[in-house]
Formats: C-alpha cells, sequence, structure tokens
C-alpha cells in the first residue's frame, strides 16, 4: 500500500515541477503563438545558476532567486536583440531557438561538464515528512507541489483579473488594434518573455533539487513541457495544469511497472487525444 502511495506522490510531485515549467512556456509559446524551442535549456541555465549559486552562498532560496532573474534577463536578452528579427515566421523562431539550445548547451557542458550535478535544498524544507504515520517522504517534493498551486493561482490572476493580462490577451488576438489604442505592446510582450524565463529559471532549480541534471536535461524537459502545452491546449494555463497532471502521473507508474514503455505510452496518450481533440483538451480555435 504505502509503495503505491509513493508512485501517486512521486507523479503528483514531479506533475508540479512539468506545471512550474511548462506554465512558462504556455505563456510564450501557448498564449502568444511564439515558437520558442529554448525553453528546456532555459530550465537547465537556471539549474546550474542555482547549483553556483547555492555553492557560493549556501542559500537555496537565494539560488531559486538568482536562478529566476538570470534566466528571466537571459530571455529578454534573446528576445529584443536576434529573436525579434524573426517573430512572426514559425520556421525562423524554430531554427533560430533550435541554435540558441545547441549553442548554450555546448557551452555550458563546456563550463560545468558532463557529470550529473543536484543542488541541496534547504534543511527545513528537505527533512522528510511523515505521511499518515505509515512512510516518510521528501519535503522538497511537497513543497515544489506547494510552490506549483500557489504560481498557477497567481498566473491565473495576472491573466484574467489584470489589465495587463487584458492586454496580453487582446494583443495576441490583434497585435495592430492595441498598438493604435496607444499601448506600447512589444514592451508588454517583453515582459511576457521576462516572466515565462523567470519561470523556467526557478523551476530549473528546484526541479535540480530533487532530480540530477546535466547536458541532455534540457531536451527531456522541453519535450514533456512540449507534451503538456499541446495536450492541456494552446494558451490554457487550466489546460497547462491537466496536461501537467496526466503527464506527470503516466510517467511514474509507467516507470514503476513498465519503465522501458513510459515515453511510448505518453506519446501514445498524446495522440490518442490530438486525434479526437486536435487544439488540446481546453484548446480553442483561434
Amino acid at each position: 500500500m504505502s509503495n503505491v502511495a509513493i508512485i501517486l506522490l512521486n507523479g503528483l510531485t514531479y506533475s508540479g515541477l512539468l506545471f512550474m515549467c511548462a506554465s512558462g512556456l504556455t505563456l510564450i509559446f501557448g498564449l502568444m503563438r511564439v515558437v520558442n524551442m529554448s525553453h528546456g535549456i532555459f530550465y537547465l541555465c537556471g539549474a546550474y545558476i542555482g547549483w553556483v549559486v547555492q555553492h557560493a552562498a549556501k542559500n537555496w532560496f537565494l539560488a531559486i532567486l538568482a536562478g529566476g532573474i538570470f534566466v528571466g534577463l537571459l530571455a529578454v536578452v534573446i528576445k529584443v536583440t536576434i529573436f525579434k528579427k524573426v517573430l512572426g515566421n514559425d520556421l525562423q523562431e524554430t531554427l533560430l531557438t533550435l541554435g540558441i539550445t545547441q549553442v548554450v548547451g555546448d557551452v555550458l557542458l563546456a563550463v560545468f561538464g558532463g557529470m550529473p550535478q543536484s543542488i541541496t535544498a534547504s534543511r527545513s524544507i528537505a527533512r522528510a515528512i511523515s505521511v499518515g504515520g505509515i512512510f516518510f517522504y521528501p519535503g522538497t517534493r511537497l513543497f515544489i507541489l506547494a510552490m506549483a498551486v500557489l504560481q498557477g493561482g497567481l498566473l491565473w490572476l495576472l491573466i484574467q483579473k489584470t489589465r495587463f493580462g487584458q492586454i496580453v490577451r487582446a494583443g495576441v488576438d490583434d497585435r495592430d488594434m492595441v498598438s493604435a489604442l496607444g499601448i506600447n505592446i512589444d514592451s508588454v510582450f517583453t515582459i511576457v518573455f521576462l516572466v515565462g524565463g523567470f519561470l523556467a529559471g526557478i523551476s530549473g532549480v528546484m526541479g535540480g533539487s530533487y532530480l540530477a541534471f546535466t547536458s541532455g536535461t534540457d531536451m527531456t524537459i522541453l519535450t514533456y513541457s512540449l507534451v503538456v502545452v499541446i495536450v492541456g491546449g494552446m494558451g490554457s494555463l487550466g489546460g497547462a495544469a491537466l496536461g501537467a497532471l496526466l503527464v506527470g502521473m503516466t510517467d511514474s507508474i509507467t516507470k514503476s511497472l513498465v519503465p522501458n514503455l513510459s515515453m511510448v505510452i505518453i506519446f501514445g496518450i498524446l495522440m490518442m487525444i490530438l486525434a479526437f481533440r486536435p487544439n488540446g483538451i481546453f484548446g480553442k480555435e483561434r
């Protein structure tokens, strides 16, 4: 019984991590319709920055903040320099962001090497917590799950209940009309890139606190994040949450029962959903 509970908790907490990372991709790829294949390398950059800061300052929360800020600023720099030249062209966006992934990935490999690394969480967070008096479970995973719920609520309020969110949604639907109203839509979209990068960065630090990371981790996270966004529906925050739950639980259960078929089953579910819901579970036609 305890083994089943651990498998389910592993799936639930991994779903929280996937949602934290995929929510940033939902803003950029799902909501703004900007193809960003460098989101996985943003996650890995955040993990390595967090690893450096945690070793230097011995402060896990500072490492989370540093990883988020660094990646958020990196996303803004990329957006306002080379990325703005290709905005609106899906093929060029894809090729450019894949190129960024390759270049930054090789730089990280040269600087940090190819050995798996991990980040040590704060003792107050990492301590094992008794679950029903039956077994103990890592507090880091439960903390990440709680942060994922909090992040989801804050993002929903930002997108649905604030003027900034209204401007973003209106700008996606009719960029020229929003600009005609005197709103600098480019600055608004830059802020969205900042938020998306920040979320990828902090998820990299938190994910690196219980899952080892190394060269290649970025492609795994990118693949899972894309599946989450596409299954849930482009631009739907609730869809991203449901997609993360579906992918995270499937990953945990299949790796416990049939580990060699885990990716096959996940992509099988993706194909089945798209066969009956081409726009995803909560997706809408533009």
